[in-house]
């Protein structure tokens, strides 16, 4: 449980000089309260052969200002080691082995796992959670070990020792920030680890800097918070928390999500605002049951191409701060989408389906530049939208069907080169604007009126029917003209003989 000399000499040696930042096993007649720490009284020893060597190597840990240093500097490591002081040492290999090879058995048989006794599965889990437990501890070591070289060249660096230590003041508050969270998440693990409900953790601005695998092994849990913190990873392991609700992300360092986030079927709130993601996982459409989906402040450059096909229950989206260039044709289909954000981003356009967002109510395309120029016809079938922000765009005319949106009341058209409608009706405020283009919707619905009516009018003339009417009267007209031609000619004949007689 102690740190080896021999892979960790410095951190061993620290440790072995500050004694009093160690806390005891609990006595057998009381209660220990890991937030508690006793006092020991340090027990006088002789430094080993291998101390002596680091000391002549490293001699700044013989002054007291250099050890005070990095003792406060690995004030996370010392917490750590009485925390798992409490859930004893680690299990060997084998049993460990065991145990995981027959949690597998009992998830693979299924129903038939009714076999294994329930406690021996719960003493299983037990040692996998404990063997975790220690993993994590080995990593604290690590970084701790480097930690202290550092402490130790900055403080051989300066001037003065005493200068150097209080140049460390902000690693030491650092560090002692750090013991206060091992800590807590060895609380919470040992908690779940002893059978009692985990609901809900919240571990905000704490400072995390990994969020442990065992995490995922909290099966009860509906809600996760580990925002504002500088997590770069989240591990596969979340993806086994079938029952969980609401996973808090936002404000930390991850440059990605687990494929597994797919898995949290239950999962209805998930925020990872603020944050150096480039994409989202497609899997992400695999959680149907998601209602709210915050990716604001990130560097998207697109969405997932079947995110709307999946997350039909969706309500709130917010994609605002990112470099989104379009939507997939997919977000068409979100049926319930109440809210969508997506300013600040470099959209061209919507998709010609827009209109198919027949819940959408709350829709803000502000500060997309230069890059957002026009609204597709469809724009007018979101009947039930009230609040439109197309402010910072370069949107020249709104289209001929927005003057079918009755229910906005809040719309914001400010710097556009807007031409339709003009200017002095976008100074008079959203019912102007709504009256300006419901008239012109009227007038364009009576263009197409009367344009049908004249191709129906030109399609009911060249019909059979029309064609064969202006035939018949086509030919009694030169019938008639004919007629006429022979009754005039047999007169003349007639007159030609009378006169032929009297000559």
């Amino acid at each position: 449980m102690d740190p080896a000399p021999q892979s960790h000499p410095i951190l061993a040696y620290v440790l072995s000089r500050i004694p009093t930042l160690s806390k005891p096993r609990p006595s057998a007649g009381g209660d220990f309260d890991i937030e508690q720490p006793h006092p020991q009284t340090p027990t006088p020893r002789s430094p080993s052969l291998g101390e002596f060597e680091l000391v002549e190597r490293m001699p700044g840990l013989r002054h007291p200002a250099v050890l005070h240093a990095m003792s406060r500097a690995v004030a996370d490591v010392s917490a750590a080691r009485a925390a798992l002081q409490d859930l004893g040492p680690r299990p060997d290999h084998e049993l460990v082995d065991s145990s995981r090879a027959l949690l597998a058995a009992a998830a693979a048989a299924g129903d038939g796992a009714q076999r294994i006794i329930e406690a021996d599965l719960d003493a299983c889990r037990a040692v996998a959670k404990l063997d975790e437990t220690h993993d994590a501890y080995e990593a604290l070591l690590h970084e701790a070990e480097a930690r202290l070289e550092k402490v130790y060249r900055t403080a051989m660096e300066g001037r003065d020792l005493e200068e150097a230590e209080g140049k460390d003041e902000s690693a030491a508050a650092e560090a002692a920030g750090d013991a206060a969270v091992q800590e807590e998440v060895v609380a919470v693990l040992k908690q779940a680890q002893e059978g009692k409900p985990v609901d809900s953790v919240r571990l905000v601005d704490r400072n995390l800097r990994y969020l442990p695998e065992a995490f995922g092994r909290i099966q009860g849990l509906r809600v996760l918070d580990v925002s504002h913190n500088q997590l770069q990873v989240i591990p596969d392991a979340i993806g086994a928390l079938e029952h969980l609700e609401e996973l808090r992300l936002a404000s930390n360092a991850l440059v990605s999500l687990p494929d597994t986030v797919g898995l949290l079927s239950s999962l209805k709130i998930l925020d990872v605002s603020t944050n150096k993601l480039r994409t989202l996982p497609d899997s992400i459409s695999k959680c149907r049951s998601l209602v709210e989906l915050n990716a604001s402040y990130n560097g998207l450059t697109y969405l997932p191409t079947n995110i709307g096909f999946e997350l039909v229950n969706l309500q709130r989206l917010w994609v605002h701060m990112n470099k989104l260039r379009s939507f997939p044709s997919s977000i068409c289909e979100m049926q319930s989408l109440y809210l969508l954000d997506a300013h600040f981003n470099e959209l061209c356009g919507l998709p010609s389906a827009i209109g198919k967002l027949s819940s959408l109510e709350i829709l803000n395309l502000s500060s997309n530049f230069s890059d957002m120029k026009e609204l597709p016809f469809s724009f007018g079938d979101l009947l039930n939208l009230r609040e439109l922000d197309l402010s910072n765009n370069q949107i020249h005319a709104l289209p001929d069907s927005f003057g079918r949106l009755d229910k906005l009341e809040k719309l914001n058209l400010e710097q556009n080169p807007l031409a339709m409608p003009p200017a002095e009706i976008v100074n008079q405020g959203v019912d102007a604007v709504k009256e300006y283009m419901s008239k012109k919707w009227l007038d364009a619905l009576l263009e197409e009126e009367e344009k049908s009516m004249a191709a129906a009018e030109s399609m009911q003339a060249s019909t059979p029917k029309a064609w064969l009417a202006r035939s018949v009267s086509w030919v009694s007209d030169v019938s008639g003209s004919l007629v006429g031609y022979v009754n005039g000619g047999q007169n003349k004949l007639e007159k030609d003989a009378i006169l032929d007689q009297q000559f």
